[in-house]
């Protein structure tokens, strides 16, 4: 047994688990209890086509057991690997491996070392084999893990959770506010009239002429309806022509030929001015209409149908302004345009906190494990 210099051991990872092998023998699990095993280490529900198979061989795998595809190759450079965390049996394919941990080792701490893309990788070369590369059961059994005391296990497990718990809460909050959102929208339609925006919005053209604006306030509009860093080459070019875009101004590129079938458009929400492109058109809403309340309905995807439909000319079809002036939408009194772009705020709020919480999450599986390793 080796160990690092604070005094945790690394371990035998076959000293820690026992293979399983239960079999489904008495057809008590169905097809709705079949799972295949994916590289993003998690149990999804099967590909195969199953008319006619028989379940009796499949195995058997209980709470906090371990699944993993022994095959490697042709598979991402990952393994395809997951614990078992529903509270119900679920069965695989008998040619699958299953295993369960001994006393000593968390199943969810040890899950943790397998997300890490190290194992990734030292499964890849340790797989064996001429069709097919495989990792197999005395591959995994010869693994060596940092194996600190249950009790640090325990509190690298808790962190673990408490931002896997941010992720799915603010999940399941996205599906009951996006359908709350939509069932507004079509509500909207059946109780207030259909506008034409021209009234509501004025083109705006003030330019950069002092060049008081540099270059890193130039942004360009993106099909995500967002403003991005340009990529346009900047080396040389005058800005003084570039057109202001202040907070809660619009700006849109008309041009909507090779463009995805969809719209470039985008609201300033920064606090400060930015510059686009003098061939951009910005404008703004007047005070009986929200800006936030027209974004909404410019991100729905029948807007950009209607603007791809509504686009003319030969070489390149543009969508002018004029035709922007022609987009009919309904307009409900200010208060409850108000009301909605709360709830959609709700909504962005869950899908950007539940993505930032997914993206730290990536970083802290090797962040713990590293301070377990580090325990002393």
């Amino acid at each position: 047994m080796k160990c690092n210099k604070n005094k945790v051991p690394m371990v035998r990872l076959g000293d820690y688990i026992e293979e399983t092998d239960g079999r489904n023998t008495g057809n008590l699990l169905t097809l709705n209890e079949l799972r295949g095993v994916s590289i993003e280490k998690k149990f999804i529900p099967t590909k195969a086509d199953m008319d006619g198979v028989s379940l009796t061989s499949y195995k058997i795998v209980n709470y906090n057991e371990f699944c993993y595809v022994s095959v490697t190759s042709r598979n991402g450079g990952k393994i395809s690997l997951a614990l078992q965390q529903e509270e119900k049996p679920i069965i695989v394919s008998s040619s699958y491996v299953t295993f369960k941990t001994k006393e000593g080792l968390l199943p969810e701490y040890l899950y943790l070392l397998f997300c890490r893309s190290e194992f990734d990788r030292y499964a890849r070369f340790n797989s064996w084999g001429s069709a097919r590369e495989t990792f197999d059961f005395s591959e995994m059994q010869r693994v060596q893990i940092p194996l600190p005391d249950i009790e640090v296990q325990k509190s690298v497990v808790a962190a673990y959770k408490g931002l896997k718990n941010l992720i799915e809460t603010n999940e399941a909050l996205i599906e009951p506010l996006q359908n709350a959102c939509n069932a507004y929208v079509v509500d909207l339609k059946k109780k207030y009239p259909m506008k034409a925006l021209g009234p509501y919005i004025q083109e705006c053209d003030e330019r950069n002429a002092d060049n008081k604006l540099k270059l890193k306030d130039v942004r360009g509009v993106s099909i995500e309806k967002k403003f991005i860093p340009t990529k346009a080459d900047m080396d040389g070019v005058s800005l003084s022509s570039y057109k202001v875009v202040k907070p809660n101004e619009f700006c849109y590129v008309s041009v909507t030929s090779r463009n995805g079938e969809k719209i470039s458009l985008a609201l300033q929400q920064e606090e400060q001015l930015i510059i686009v492109s003098s061939s951009y058109i910005v404008f703004k809403t007047t005070k009986e209409m929200l800006p936030e309340y027209l974004y909404l309905l410019f991100c729905r995807p029948e807007f950009d149908r209607y603007t791809r439909f509504n686009s003319w000319g030969s070489a390149r079809e543009t969508f002018d302004f004029s035709e922007m002036q022609r987009v009919q939408i309904p307009l409900p009194p200010i208060e409850i345009q108000k009301a909605i772009v709360a709830v959609y705020k709700g909504l962005a709020e869950a899908k950007r906190i539940a993505s930032e919480a997914k993206e730290e999450l990536k970083k802290i599986c090797p962040a713990l494990v590293q301070m377990a390793a580090h325990s002393a």
